[in-house]
């Protein structure tokens, strides 16, 4: 059966293929294919616009030649990308099943979604919803010229990555950029991504979701192939995928390769309460872990209302095609995996020592130049840090970041913890066969203090969210170097400033892969506000005019990343062996690993490839002390203080300031 609207094209409709999944377009026409193993019926709808309050066309799907085992496909000749479609799916309501044939339902495999009409109330109240409901956008994958593009397949242990949201990077004015808050706008920045020295940007959520809710930072998605709508320059008119192809070959041909956040742990479905706009409706007891309980209601693992089944093989096989999409067809460089221990999760939520998706993916020759970055940890207690499945995954190392923080504030006793964290976390990683390159290090990130909130704040200070100052991480290891929030004290000031260098340092010397969060090279502050999801304001935008106002601290991090680039035994994936590294206090020769007042530590480094050796000092102690250097007739250069200009040449022995950090080079 076929419906349609006077004076609209009547297309025609024809068995079509059960694969590819999603909407596929030729010259002749388009083919759809949904998988839904529990669905009686499924309609096809047209829209003739993006913004069109009902179909042009709807076709009813015959199960007799329109449904290949649990896959519903067709081909509409004469339809032309980009076209604008969604689904009516009938089945059963009740043990597990959310099936709603008055709801319009997103295609999982769409390359587009089309937000003009689009209300979320009225996709969670019963009724019929096709005058406010989302549309999938059917594009043409192949028609773009890529003018020879290509991943850069640098090695992982040799990048610098920059995390960073792509609306908040450039929605504010003082971001001064064509289209604000767009994949454009990122490309316009480029020349401040060069001079910094990172080499890699990994991109905050930028796949389709909803950002009519209190949703910033993108991590529900509704669409896991489509980039989001309003990082385009024209959201409407089916550009999704050429405008973000755009940016990374701009991006590319300046060097620096392309990360993506990704949230395979849980959709923007929410729980029982919907909206209900795409897996819900499609084949709810297949896509979600459900209550055993009580089915009507979802396992939440994530913390998010829902949580993915990713071991389910139909999940496990978006999953795969969706990664291989993002780099096959839009160049993409790597992954990083929100709550990736939902990954390791089977039947019943227990954690698989060997799941499914987690080899795919590691196992995959089109994803085998591609780095995957793990978060390895969820909402529910997996805690998987050093021992996350599979030999290539990297993970976010958190351990890094807690030493290094409390090393910084002053705790003592932890320079036996620094020293391994220096060399790449060998704890974590050696036994299992890991290299440092496994270890994604870092000091902060989006979830958290910015660099200059953590040095100028004892507590979280979320009020503007609205939640009575509930959410956000209680346990921050910051201090605020004697003043709460915003001071003009300039001895405060000073020691917030040489605090941020001191963390910056730490992580620019260490073996692993350093990411710096965006904004952090100029003091980018978020007021105190350490979970800033829901800000959409100059609170969660980077503020540009600090590049000028600390032009200081912007140099300094340029010095510091182009420093690690200069020398490769800082950049080995390999760890230190006893006779790379010696290990020193204010002795040479003596670390003082089990003085739990220890806060001061020094190592000489081998140098390799023909470059100097180091010799790194560190005082976290809050009055001067004196290092001795190596006796062996070798006079030092100053390359890096924390506290002080450099440059001078020192020999037998160097005092550091309290609180400060300095590297020296042999000459």
């Amino acid at each position: 059966m076929t419906t349609q609207a006077l004076d609209q094209p009547v297309y025609s409709l024809e068995a079509g293929r059960a694969h590819p999944f999603g909407a596929r377009c030729d010259r002749e026409g388009v083919n759809f294919a949904l998988f839904s193993e529990h669905a009686t019926g499924v309609e096809l709808l047209l829209f003739d616009s993006y913004d069109a309050e009902q179909p042009a066309q709807t076709f009813r799907l015959d199960p007799r030649t329109n449904r290949s085992f649990a896959t519903w496909h067709c081909y509409v000749r004469g339809l032309r990308a980009p076209a604008f479609y969604g689904y009516r799916v009938t089945g059963p309501d009740g043990g597990g099943h959310r099936f709603d044939p008055q709801k319009v339902l997103v295609d999982p495999y769409a390359k587009g979604v089309a937000r003009a009409r689009w209300d979320r109330e009225a996709a969670c109240r019963p009724g019929d919803n096709a005058a406010t409901s989302l549309r999938s956008v059917a594009i043409d994958v192949d028609a773009y010229d890529w003018q020879g593009d290509r991943p850069l397949n640098r090695p992982l242990a040799d990048q610098v990555i920059y995390e960073l949201h792509v609306g908040g990077f450039t929605r504010s004015p003082s971001a001064t950029v064509s289209h604000p808050g767009t994949f454009a706008a990122v490309a316009e920045k480029i020349p401040h991504l060069r001079e910094l020295g990172v080499t890699a940007v990994e991109l905050m959520p930028a796949a389709d979701f909803d950002d009519t809710v209190r949703n910033f930072w993108g991590y529900s998605t509704a669409a896991f192939f489509a980039p989001h709508a309003r990082y385009c320059k024209r959201p409407a008119g089916g550009q999704h995928l050429d405008e973000f192809r755009d940016m990374v070959r701009a991006l590319h041909a300046a060097g620096i390769e392309v990360i993506l956040d990704v949230v395979f742990n849980h959709t923007d479905e929410g729980n029982q309460l919907g909206p209900l706009f795409s897996f819900a409706g499609l084949d709810n007891a297949n896509y979600y872990y459900l209550d055993p309980a009580d089915p009507r209601h979802y396992a939440d693992y994530s913390g998010c209302g829902n949580t993915l089944m990713a071991n389910h093989p139909i999940v496990t096989k978006l999953i795969k095609d969706c990664l291989e999409f993002w780099v096959r067809d839009m160049h993409v460089d790597g992954f990083r995996f929100d709550e990736a221990a939902v990954l390791t999760r089977g039947a019943g939520g227990a954690v698989l020592d060997e799941p499914p998706i987690v080899w795919q993916l590691e196992l995959s020759e089109t994803l085998a130049d591609t780095k995957i970055i793990a978060e390895a940890w969820d909402a529910a207690g997996a805690y998987e840090v050093g021992r996350y499945p599979g030999y290539r995954w990297a993970e976010w190392n958190g351990r890094f970041r807690d030493t290094m923080r409390r090393f910084v504030r002053g705790d003592g006793g932890l320079v036996g913890e620094v020293a391994d964290r220096l060399g790449g976390s060998a704890s974590l990683y050696q036994a299992r066969g890991h290299a440092p390159g496994n270890s994604i290090n870092f000091i902060t990130c989006h979830d958290g203090f910015t660099l200059a909130d953590l040095v100028s704040y004892d507590r979280k200070h979320n009020e503007a969210n609205g939640e009575g100052n509930r959410d956000g991480n209680d346990d921050n290891l910051s201090w605020n170097c004697g003043a709460e929030g915003p001071t003009d004290d300039p001895a405060v000031l000073a020691l917030r400033e040489r605090q941020m260098k001191n963390l910056a340092t730490l992580l620019m010397l260490s073996r692993g892969v350093p990411m710096v969060l965006g904004g952090d090279e100029f003091a980018r502050t978020q007021q105190g506000n350490n979970n800033a999801y829901c800000q959409d304001n100059p609170v969660g935008w980077v503020n540009w005019h600090l590049a000028g106002f600390n032009a200081g601290l912007l140099g300094f991090w340029q010095d510091l990343i182009a420093f690690r680039a200069r020398h490769a035994t800082l950049r080995a994936n390999e760890f230190w062996t006893p006779d790379e590294v010696a290990w020193h206090g204010t002795e040479l020769g003596a670390p003082n690993w089990d003085d739990p007042q220890a806060r001061a530590l020094a190592c000489t480094i081998r140098g390799r490839q023909g470059g100097p050796d180091l010799h790194v000092m560190m005082n976290m102690y809050w009055e001067p002390l004196n290092f001795q250097l190596p006796a062996d007739g070798r006079r030092w250069v100053r390359a890096i203080d924390t506290a002080r200009p450099v440059g001078d040449t020192v020999d037998t022995s160097c005092t550091l300031q309290g609180r400060s950090i300095a590297v020296l080079l042999s000459h």
